[in-house]
C-alpha cells in the first residue's frame, strides 16, 4: 500500500540521460510504502521542458501558462519531492532553477512551503555535480520547501563506466536510501 507520493523533478531533457535512468531507480526501488512517479511521464505527459521561463508579468491569472499551472498543482498533490538533476557548467540546469522559481510563488505560500525535498544526480565533472545540487538545496530552502540534508548523492558519471544506475549495486541502493529517507521525512497528516 503507497501513502507516500513522491515526485521527481528531472533537471536533463535528454531521453537516455544518465539522471534519467538515475530516476528509473528511484521509481523502481521504492519502498511499498512510497509511490514514486517522475513529472512529465505517462502519457501527455509534460516535463520541465515545456514551462516557459519565468516572468511575473505571466504569473497571473489571465496569462499564466498551463505548464506551470500543472507543475504548480502537480507539486501541490505530492508529500514530497526529489530533483534529479545533472551540473551544467558548474550550476543548476535552467529547468531546475525555473521550476523552482515558479514553485516558489505566490510568495510566502510557495507550493514547496513546508515539502520535504531533496535532490541527487551524477554529472561529467569529477564531484558528481555538488555545486549544482549545493545550489538547489539553497534555492529549495529560501522557496520553503524543507531540505533534507541528509539526502545526498552527487555521482561522478565516471563511476558507472557506462553502465546503467540500476546495474551497479552501490548506486542502486544509494538511490533506495535516498527515497527512503526522503519518504520517512514526510510528516503523516
Amino acid at each position: 500500500m503507497t501513502n507516500t507520493h513522491i515526485l521527481i523533478l528531472l533537471g536533463s531533457l535528454r531521453a537516455a540521460s544518465v539522471n534519467r535512468q538515475l530516476a528509473e531507480v528511484a521509481v523502481g526501488g521504492a519502498p511499498e510504502r512510497a509511490g514514486v512517479a517522475v513529472y512529465g511521464d505517462g502519457p501527455g505527459g509534460a516535463g520541465l521542458g515545456e514551462v516557459p521561463f519565468y516572468n511575473e508579468d505571466l504569473d497571473v491569472d489571465e496569462h499564466r501558462p498551463a505548464a506551470a499551472v500543472a507543475l504548480r498543482a502537480a507539486v501541490e498533490a505530492a508529500d514530497a519531492v526529489l530533483i534529479v538533476t545533472p551540473e551544467y557548467n558548474g550550476g543548476v540546469p535552467a529547468t531546475v532553477k525555473n521550476a523552482i522559481d515558479w514553485l516558489s510563488r505566490p510568495y510566502g505560500d510557495s507550493a514547496l512551503k513546508g515539502k520535504p525535498a531533496a535532490v541527487i544526480g551524477t554529472a561529467l565533472g569529477r564531484f558528481g555535480g555538488v555545486w549544482a545540487h549545493d545550489e538547489v538545496r539553497k534555492s529549495l530552502g529560501i522557496a520553503g520547501a524543507r531540505v533534507v540534508e541528509s539526502v545526498t548523492l552527487s555521482l561522478p558519471a565516471k563511476q558507472l563506466d557506462g553502465r546503467h544506475p540500476g546495474d551497479v549495486d552501490t548506486v542502486a541502493a544509494a538511490v533506495r536510501e535516498a527515497v527512503e529517507a526522503l519518504a520517512g521525512a514526510v510528516t503523516p497528516d
